[in-house]
């Protein structure tokens, strides 16, 4: 399997590709790879040529340094899963934090139209500057035809969008569907550090928010939202940062449901020090 970790490296290869007119997908990871970002890289071997995985876990996205430091890093048994579903066509750009921010670790300052002081937004001071300036700094070194985000980061995925669409750039961003373990915890990295009994405790959070969907259909968003507030307050072992049924479009929480319109329940909780978060979809 090609493995590189310079810039210069990785984009001589690619104008290689370009050469012989080979389509180039993108699935940009912090590594620590799990199904639910296999299943990304399998979509994009299907509509690609060649498939870039990026794995850098990026030092501007964090808010805290302690996650920042805690953040699984484990590049020889991600490079063994990706080897396992297809050696050929899959490439994998590992860089170092000086290859991708030449000695100035610092983010790029956007606007995102309001989306990026929404949820997150408001939890997560910088956040989408970081997430914005590196998945730029990728889109711009790797060029992809299309790039393969997961549903379960619904805000990051709709800012993506929002910074390809005023930067005017020349790549098509796939959403894809939140992939759950099989007791409907969304998978992520951060899993893998839930002591036993926060793991026990975490589909909570689905169950939850399913139970939200069922009563939308009938009862207003306010009252939903107490709902879920109410069953976190008495629950031992999880704690809410936030539950938001927001609109699809503008992500600001709805305050009365209008018809034709989509909405989304997003949450945000910690089990212990872990943070955790997932959503669904309303109607």
């Amino acid at each position: 399997m090609e493995v590189y970790s310079e810039k210069q490296q990785i984009t001589a290869a690619l104008d290689s590709l370009r050469g012989e007119n080979l389509n180039v997908g993108l699935v940009p990871t912090m590594g620590a790879l799990h199904e639910g970002h296999l299943q990304l890289v399998k979509k994009a071997l299907t509509e690609n040529d060649k498939v870039v995985v990026s794995i850098f876990v990026n030092p501007t996205q964090f808010d805290n340094s302690e996650d920042l430091t805690k953040y699984p890093r484990t590049l020889s048994a991600d490079i063994a899963l990706l080897e396992a579903i297809d050696k050929a066509s899959i490439i994998v750009y590992a860089p170092t934090v000086d290859d991708m921010y030449e000695g100035q670790t610092v983010s790029q300052k956007f606007d995102f139209e309001g989306l990026e002081f929404e949820m997150e937004g408001k939890f997560r001071a910088g956040h989408f500057d970081g997430v914005g300036t590196i998945v730029k700094r990728f889109f711009e070194i790797i060029k992809p035809d299309k790039a393969y985000f997961g549903e379960k980061d619904f805000q990051q995925l709709a800012i993506i969008r929002k910074m390809v669409e005023l930067s005017d750039l020349p790549v098509v961003i796939e959403g894809c569907e939140i992939h759950r373990e099989t007791n409907g915890l969304a998978m992520s990295s951060r899993n893998t550090r839930l002591k036993p009994q926060f793991k026990e405790a975490a589909p909570f959070i689905y169950k939850t928010l399913k139970a939200a969907k069922e009563k939308f259909g009938t009862e207003s968003a306010n009252k939903i939202v107490e709902w879920v507030e109410k069953e976190f307050s008495k629950h031992a072992l999880l704690e809410l940062e936030y539950f938001i049924i927001a609109d699809t479009k503008t992500l600001k929480p709805v305050k009365r449901k209008i018809k034709n319109k989509a909405y989304r329940a997003f949450i945000a909780v910690y089990a212990d020090d872990i943070r955790l978060i997932d959503n669904i979809a309303l109607n």
